[in-house]
């Protein structure tokens, strides 16, 4: 059975894109712990990162890069941090969090609350920065 990355990447379930190529694809976390908090996967189904082959990992970490320069792009963060964790969703992904602190990138903070609008205005500044 697909999960629910897979049915994202394949437009059965609408997400906030941030960024695509032939094997990865980026998109807002709706329950973000900052205006940025974006999920990388790949597109091939993998429930754990390290069970991915080495190309695949490879490529995922410099798809990851790419997406971390445009977030940080956008929104003035000191760094873009990256976490791997989460049993929730039996698909590899990596969040990457905009950050300040290391106060930042802690999963057990209240999630932010934003609007369909704000969702779609931050995915659309992410994928258009430099």
């Amino acid at each position: 059975m697909a999960t629910i990355f897979s049915k994202i990447i394949a437009g059965e379930i609408p997400s906030y894109k941030v960024a695509e190529d032939e094997n990865y694809y980026a998109f807002l976390d709706i329950n973000p712990l900052a205006k940025g908090h974006t999920l990388v996967v790949p597109k091939k189904e993998v429930d754990y990162i390290f069970d991915l082959d080495d190309e695949t990992l490879a490529g995922m970490n410099v798809f990851a890069k790419g997406v971390a320069h445009k977030i940080r792009s956008y929104s003035g963060c000191k760094k873009v941090a990256m976490v791997v964790l989460g049993l929730e969703v039996p698909h590899a992904h990596i969040h990457l969090i905009p950050m300040n602190s290391e106060k930042d990138v802690d999963f057990g903070a209240e999630k932010l609350k934003l609007s369909p609008e704000e969702f779609a205005q931050i995915a659309q500044a992410i994928s258009e920065a430099k």
